[in-house]
């Protein structure tokens, strides 16, 4: 089974950062930020993050415009925010999730965005959910090093919301989804309105 890795860059430093992915023998960055520029940790620009990577001799590829969480594609939004199973439904997103397959048969991948807890980042909650579907291994890489799988983290998710594991009238797939829907609300992208999360984390381009 392929395996694809996931990492938040939060307010490491390159080194750090790097030490991250080498703990896990990643060769290669698919950035998923939609915008991959941030005023608080300026060292994760697009072209900074790029540089240090190559130093290292890991590679790095943009992949934001495909897989990013801020679409362009006005039909992805309701009532002003983003609708993530609309975006995945895109041509482009589909295509997206294509080069990542596609690189993880020569590269050992990490998808990167911004935030620190996998759960709060649409790279696991729209992009990993669907990797998952097809078959591929997600692994969540946390800011201590230690990696938790797709599966392990969903869980986590089921647990934080208080929704229960077995219902008598729904199958766990069901509540699952009930899951991810209630996430998706929380962290979706809403053009001009800051998500909870980005308010915790200002300063931060994500998504």
């Amino acid at each position: 089974m392929t395996t694809v890795f996931t990492v938040g860059h939060s307010t490491h430093t390159p080194e750090y950062f790097v030490d991250l992915l080498r703990q896990h023998g990643v060769t290669a960055v698919c950035d998923v930020r939609s915008r991959p520029y941030s005023r608080m940790n300026p060292q994760f620009n697009r072209e900074e993050l790029k540089e240090a990577l190559r130093l290292a001799g890991i590679a790095y590829v943009f992949l934001g415009t495909e897989l990013g969480g801020r679409s362009e594609d006005p039909d992805c939004y309701e009532n002003g925010q983003v609708q993530y199973d609309r975006l995945a439904q895109t041509e482009l997103f589909r295509r997206g999730l294509d080069r990542v397959r596609a690189g993880a048969e020569t590269y050992s991948l990490a998808l990167m965005c911004a935030e620190k807890e996998p759960l709060e980042c649409h790279r696991t909650i729209l992009v990993a959910r669907h990797l998952d579907a097809r078959g591929v291994d997600i692994r969540h890489i946390h800011g201590d090093g230690h990696t938790e799988s797709h599966a392990d983290a969903v869980e986590r998710l089921l647990r934080q919301l208080r929704l229960p594991e077995n219902d008598m009238f729904r199958s766990h797939a069901e509540v699952l989804a009930d899951a991810y829907l209630i996430q998706e609300r929380r962290i979706a992208y809403s053009p001009g309105t800051a998500t909870p999360v980005q308010h915790k984390q200002a300063g931060i381009a994500a998504g």
